[in-house]
């Protein structure tokens, strides 16, 4: 029989306490107007100023090493920071991918020279990223990516295009995977390299993603002969895909996997029980168990991220199964209340409502489609 065993993890007084500093600070913030409260506020709630607070409150990095900028905290607290503003739907997108992901790359794979430049500037809130992975022509498969970069004099010339780029427009740098060396169809995963490229570059091009509504967090990025200096190169040439690789980890298996609709929850049941819906209630509330099991499996890679074990299917399973569990919020919301959704509306549930529904297809696509994702836990079954 396969198991899939996972940490159980309990917090200590001391966190729970470093908690409750969180859950006022984000209180008092709302209180005096700082930001509105959104679904899925990690890719589409975005504020410069907010980012800058949490870095001076040192909330950005926290994890990371202090001759870096970091705190030296642990994964556990940066886990509970993380669950506190995802749940008050805080404004974070402009540095989310800098913080949860590529500040680790760096610490894993990067020079002393990106490590002294980047992290610094990312847990000021000062410096965002955005990750450039899938194409217009590759699908799911990053294997097929064409996207390539040539050898010139002092660098690489990078040519290609990236699609569902969140967060391009607001970005100073990308981590863009691309080809290396020619494609070689007996080891399609060879020859991938990631580059640092500066979103000023000459040659660049950024091109948004429109929501019917107008609003977007994705984009096109398409690189005409791009220059990227030799030392934007990070870890070993032709080592991307295992870069890559390990840097999913980070991304499929975080809270924010499970609480992108958390805000819609939260206000339903308030509303339901302002109105005595018991029947309603009960069909919420049928949701937490299910809210609290992905929760614990979070938790548990957040713990193996930290110790170094291989968590790549865990990560998957939970991405998976969060997806799915983000939008059966929006469709029992829908079910249990006769509103208007509307991303306008003066009404809290009724924008919270129209945030999920819309952003609801994309949740698919994000950290991996549902398909990917059951073959690489297919994979890992079968490999056990």
């Amino acid at each position: 029989m396969i198991k899939l065993e996972l940490p159980v993890v309990k917090f200590t007084a001391e966190q729970t306490e470093f908690r409750n500093t969180v859950r006022e600070f984000l209180i008092e913030e709302k209180k005096r107007g700082a930001f509105e409260s959104r679904c899925d506020s990690w890719l589409s709630g975005e504020s410069v100023d907010f980012s800058r607070k949490l870095g001076q409150k040192g909330w950005i990095g926290m994890t990371w090493p202090k001759k870096y900028g970091g705190r030296e905290r642990s994964a556990l607290e940066r886990y509970i920071l993380t669950e506190e503003l995802l749940t008050a739907g805080a404004p974070v997108a402009a540095h989310w991918f800098a913080d949860r992901q590529t500040g680790p790359l760096f610490l894993k794979f990067g020079t002393e020279e990106q490590k002294n430049f980047f992290l610094p500037m990312i847990t000021k809130g000062e410096c965002f990223f955005s990750i450039g992975l899938s194409e217009p022509n590759a699908g799911s498969d990053l294997a097929a990516i064409k996207t390539k970069a040539e050898r010139t004099d002092g660098g690489w010339l990078l040519n290609g295009s990236k699609i569902w780029t969140s967060g391009a427009h607001l970005s100073h740098y990308m981590i863009v995977l691309c080809r290396t060396s020619p494609f070689d169809p007996n080891n399609r995963h060879a020859g991938m390299s990631q580059l640092v490229v500066n979103m000023k570059a000459e040659g660049l091009t950024v091109r948004p993603i429109q929501f019917l509504t107008g609003q977007h967090h994705f984009n096109e990025v398409f690189f005409e002969n791009v220059f990227v200096p030799d030392n934007r190169l990070i870890g070993i040439e032709g080592n991307g895909w295992k870069q890559g690789m390990a840097e999913l980890a980070y991304e499929r298996s975080g809270p924010e996997r499970i609480l992108s609709t958390y805000p819609l929850l939260d206000e339903l049941i308030k509303i339901l029980r302002e109105n005595d819906d018991e029947e309603g209630m009960r069909e919420a509330v049928s949701l937490l168990p299910e809210l609290w099991t992905l929760r614990n499996m979070s938790m548990g890679v957040a713990k193996y991220l930290e110790e170094g074990h291989d968590v790549n299917m865990a990560a998957a399973l939970v991405k998976e199964l969060g997806t799915k569990f983000e939008t059966s919020i929006a469709e029992k919301a829908r079910l249990l209340l006769s509103q208007l959704p509307s991303i306008e509306s003066a009404e809290l549930i009724n924008r919270f409502m129209a945030q999920s529904i819309l952003h609801g297809p994309g949740f698919t696509l994000r950290g991996g489609t549902t398909e990917i994702l059951r073959g690489i836990v297919a994979k890992g079954v079968v490999s056990q």
